[in-house]
């Protein structure tokens, strides 16, 4: 069986470079590759196009890149939740691509099934259709979206085994498994790393053909963007 461990986020970041295309995986905070990102920061690789969900936070995740001017054009579809996002976007700094949501998905998901390019309704009539084909199906306007091209995929799993299957952890299973296999290189970091072998076979959401590179993370923060609970029965506070 292929082995495809490495030991750490510096080996299995080996030929990243300036000036790439790279997918993250990750909502808002939830199941991001920390560990690949701190190590995107300490290669001070610049000129990216970052493909993710949103842009994390000001002092977390990708707002770590844009605090370091790593990055020259996100490709989000939600930037709400980091101030240094929108002062690069609005000065001019950055170039940024919004897409619906449910389009960023599927251009993910397209890449990793070998699709070049799907027909959607989403944005017709709108800014996002400007320059892009546009064809009628059964009454019905839909545009045509290309699947992305990307040079690596970073995603974020709770276990994994050595031969590259993954398990993800309730809503870290977002954007993680469709950027699997959409990126020439695809690299995997886990919270716990087993022998191949050792996972249920009917657990395993992405098989590991669609992972070149895996390793256990550490020092996970898994922090919580806005902290929300509720009153406890008889308490003023």
């Amino acid at each position: 069986m292929i082995h495809k461990e490495v030991a750490n986020a510096k080996e299995a970041l080996q030929g990243v470079a300036s000036g790439m295309t790279f997918m993250l995986g990750g909502f808002g905070l939830c199941g991001i590759p920390e560990n690949a990102i701190s190590e995107l920061v300490r290669l001070g690789v610049k000129d990216l196009t970052c493909i993710s969900n949103n842009a994390g936070v000001d002092d977390f995740g990708l707002g770590l890149l844009l605090q370091g001017r790593q990055v020259r054009k996100m490709v989000s579809s939600y930037v709400g939740e980091n101030d240094e996002f929108e002062r690069q976007m609005l000065s001019g700094e950055l170039e940024v691509e919004l897409t619906p949501q449910g389009t960023l998905a599927e251009k993910c998901r397209a890449a990793q099934a070998g699709i070049p390019a799907f027909y959607t309704p989403a944005g017709f009539g709108t800014e996002v259709a400007e320059g892009k084909e546009t064809r009628e199906f059964n009454g019905k306007m839909y545009v045509m979206e290309q699947a992305f091209r990307a040079d690596f995929s970073f995603v974020k799993a709770w276990k994994g085994d050595t031969a590259g299957n993954l398990i993800f952890k309730g809503t870290a299973r977002n954007f993680n498994p469709v950027m699997c296999g959409a990126a020439a290189i695809t690299v995997a970091e886990v919270e716990e790393l087993l022998p191949a072998g050792s996972l249920d076979p009917n657990q395993i959401h992405i098989p590991g053909i669609f992972v070149q590179r895996i390793f256990e993370g550490t020092g996970y923060e898994k922090r919580i963007e806005q902290r929300t609970v509720r009153k406890r029965p008889g308490s003023n506070g």
